[in-house]
């Protein structure tokens, strides 16, 4: 792993608004760390630096992994993942009110899907989130 210094991380935290760059979902109610995830990965050339960092949650970033692409679910496609330095987040996704995230591209639909942002699980918190109007938390 490779080591961030830490004014890095807190630049990316900052930035990030303490929330999840993929699904928005908060720091704060989240109960594990969350992770600097590189944008384009280290194993692909990817560099550690601010303008390649973004915040992800553990389970974001779990699904995300090396991946730097994957098919949209709606043309079978292969595109790039959303990418939270160069792309607007609401450009791709749309939030609905019962939790689930929408794609509205194929970087987006691809995104969704590759990170399961719309399991079970993760909806039900999302919602739960929004019923205590917690989420989304960006200002």
């Amino acid at each position: 792993m490779t080591h961030v210094p830490k004014d890095v991380r807190d630049a990316v935290r900052k930035r990030a608004q303490h929330c999840c760059e993929y699904c928005l979902v908060g720091e704060a109610d989240f109960y594990f760390t969350f992770h600097l995830d590189h944008v384009i990965s280290e194993k692909h050339r990817g560099l550690t630096e601010l303008g390649n960092l973004a915040l992800s949650c553990p389970d974001c970033n779990a699904y995300k992994g090396a991946d730097i692409g994957a098919n949209d679910p709606n043309t079978g496609e292969l595109v790039r993942l959303f990418n939270p330095r160069t792309q607007t987040w609401g450009e791709h996704f749309v939030i609905q009110d019962d939790g689930m995230l929408l794609g509205l591209t194929p970087e987006g639909r691809a995104t969704v899907e590759l990170l399961q942002i719309n399991s079970f699980e993760r909806i039900e918190q999302r919602a739960e989130l929004i019923g205590l109007g917690l989420y989304p938390r960006l200002s």
